[in-house]
C-alpha cells in the first residue's frame, strides 16, 4: 500500500491535514516529541497517530523527490 492511500484510511478532517502539513513545512519532517505532543494536541490526535502520519507523510515526501521511500542511506 502506498503512503498516500494509507493516509487515506487515517480519515482525518481537512482542518487535521491542514495542521498537520503546516507542522510538516514549518517544524521539519522529524518532529521532536515535545513537538509531536503539541501537534497532535492541536490536531485531537494521539502521539501514536501523528507520529505514523509524519512516517507516511515523509514516505510521501521521499517517493515524490525520487528517493527510496523508507530511510536508510539518504538524509531527508
Amino acid at each position: 500500500m502506498s503512503a498516500s492511500k494509507a493516509m487515506e484510511f487515517m480519515n482525518l478532517s481537512e482542518d487535521q491535514v491542514k495542521v498537520l502539513e503546516n507542522s510538516f513545512n514549518r517544524d521539519g519532517k522529524h518532529p521532536d516529541g515535545a513537538t509531536l505532543m503539541l501537534i497532535a494536541a492541536e490536531c485531537g490526535l494521539s502521539v501514536e497517530d501523528t507520529l505514523k502520519w509524519f512516517q507516511l507523510r515523509n514516505a510521501q515526501w521521499r517517493q515524490a523527490e525520487g528517493l527510496p521511500a523508507k530511510l536508510g542511506s539518504v538524509l531527508d
